[in-house]
């Protein structure tokens, strides 16, 4: 009996119950199996399951290859290389961080699509008989996509290619290699790891995208999800969609899961002193400067300008106290979701911090798989226990009291909420846990010393402390929620639109001027955790 109370503990039984709100929505989805939808399910073989087997085949190799090159290609140059503006495109090459994949999509389409500015000036000027590739197509949404998500790549390898530098090159020099041959027989295998990681992370992000698709009209498991729902009315088909793909997330988090163990290396004590970059001469330090540039004009400089000069347009007559409520809301359900989750995330990294066994540490790895799940999947693997829960308390209180309880859980800003917090719990535990490794057990000792025991050490001790990671992991939830899209557009209350929703609503009519002012909201948000990323770099 004495084990098993020592062995519960609050600390383990508070993971426990996170843990149990992300095992719930899964649980749910992987079981929908058991009662098939086969009239929905013969009409989705028929008609759409091969499509949408090709089409998120096609989106994930493209993006996954575009990414790998330019996310390689700029991390070896501003990582590894000097040349002309690299200090400033170290930084300024995350931007497109800020610019959220549904947000470049609209704008990409409306810069480049056959009535856009771009194709008209052209035709303009060499004439009308002048024609481009459909902006509209599978190879326009690989695209538009690795532009937004190339950063994934980019960060990882950076990482990887700036301890080496010249160093790199030497190795392969002595091996009888000139430079080129030392990049691709040196310098790349040795950043594979960095590079696997990225590359994992854009196929999961890939995967998980609804806004850009939908934008583009390109039928993937997300957009079949959301339709299965509310286009069928069917949850069950719904749940059985979202159980494929969460197979096959799971499969791709385990092989990320296991690169980033793989990213160490030994090394000497002359290898860890910052290696000195690659000095570029004549013509390929400019063309290195051109490539960062046009990266980075497509990717953020171009698109922003654009959002700007569509929200001076639209302003005076779209701009209304509207955009106040829609703002309002969103500044809500940041702030509330970003709060709920960095405290959650202070008791899970307290927890394993006080309790370093191995169930505690899968537990805390089941509470933060969520980050690797679509929002769609999510959408609806709550929805479903909610909405079941929900009659069952609505019928016990009617038989109780004798008057018709409706269902009043449904459609609640709480259901967003938990979603949410399922959702990023990853963030936030990431920015937490990473502050709390920076309290040594020599530091506990000298509380204890002091008098100081269990929750006195946490409130005077840890939490001084830990308050410049909790607010980069505040700052960082608060913008992934506001930049939510299908959660937000699935389990909102009715009326209750943000400027997420707002941007789905007016480009799914083709409104792009209309969807600029709510849309460079977002982006403005989105620059502040890529500031406190900087900040945290140079310290």
């Amino acid at each position: 009996m004495t084990q098993a109370r020592s062995f519960f503990t609050g600390w383990r039984l508070a993971v426990m119950f996170v843990a149990l709100l992300v095992a719930v929505p899964l649980g749910v989805i992987l079981f929908s199996f058991m009662s098939p939808e086969k009239e929905i399910w013969q009409h989705l073989l028929e008609t759409l399951m091969a499509r949408l087997v090709l089409n998120t085949v096609l989106l994930v190799t493209g993006v996954a290859v575009c990414t790998m090159l330019l996310g390689v290609t700029l991390a070896w140059l501003t990582g590894a290389c000097d040349f002309p503006g690299r200090s400033l495109f170290s930084w300024s090459l995350l931007l497109p961080m800020a610019m959220p994949t549904y947000v470049l999509a609209f704008v990409w389409l409306g810069l480049f699509d056959f009535t856009g500015p771009v194709q008209t000036l052209l035709r303009d000027m060499f004439g009308q008989g002048l024609r481009f590739p459909d902006i509209r197509s599978t190879p326009g949404v690989i695209l538009v996509m690795s532009f937004a998500l190339y950063p994934y790549v980019y960060l990882l390898t950076k990482n990887g290619f700036s301890t080496q530098g010249a160093r790199a090159i030497e190795a392969a020099q002595s091996l009888g290699c000139g430079p080129l041959a030392g990049f691709f027989r040196v310098a790349l295998p040795m950043a594979r790891p960095w590079i696997s990681a990225g590359v994992l992370l854009v196929i999961m992000e890939t995967l998980a995208d609804f806004g850009a698709v939908s934008i583009f009209n390109y039928d993937t498991f997300t957009t079949a999800i959301y339709k299965a729902w509310f286009g069928f009315f069917s949850l069950a088909a719904a749940a059985q969609l979202s159980s494929i793909l969460v197979l096959v997330v799971f499969v791709l988090m385990e092989l990320e899961h296991y690169s980033r163990k793989r990213l160490r290396y030994h090394q000497s004590e002359r290898q860890q002193s910052k290696a000195p970059p690659i000095i570029l001469t004549g013509l390929w330090k400019w063309l290195a400067t051109a490539l960062c540039s046009l990266v980075l004009l497509c990717g953020f400089v171009l698109p922003l300008i654009q959002l700007l000069v569509w929200s001076a347009e639209a302003y005076g007559e779209e701009f209304s106290s509207s955009y106040l409520r829609l703002l309002g809301n969103s500044l809500l359900l940041g702030g509330v979701a970003a709060v709920i989750i960095v405290s959650l995330s202070f008791v899970l990294a307290y927890a394993k911090r006080r309790h370093p066994d191995k169930l505690t540490q899968t537990l805390i790895r089941l509470a933060t798989l969520g980050y690797g799940l679509p929002g769609t999947v999510l959408a609806v693997g709550i929805f479903i226990p909610i909405a079941a829960t929900d009659n069952f308390l609505s019928t016990l209180l009617t038989s109780i009291s004798g008057y018709e309880v409706r269902p009043f859980l449904q459609g609640t800003i709480l259901v967003m909420l938990l979603a949410y917090t399922i959702r990023f719990m990853a963030a936030g535990f990431k920015g937490v846990d990473s502050a709390m490794h920076r309290i040594t057990p020599s530091i506990d000792e000298a509380a204890r010393l002091m008098g100081l025991r269990g929750l006195k050490i946490l409130g005077k001790v840890h939490l001084p402390i830990l308050k410049g990671g909790a607010l980069t992991a505040l700052t960082v939830v608060f913008v992934d929620v506001m930049k939510e899209m299908p959660i937000t557009l699935m389990t909102r209350p009715f009326g209750w639109d943000t400027l997420s929703v707002k941007i789905f609503e007016l480009t799914s009519e083709g409104e792009w001027e209309r969807a600029a002012i709510p849309a460079v909201s977002l982006v403005l948000a989105g620059i502040l955790p890529i500031i406190l990323f900087m900040r945290n770099s140079e310290k």
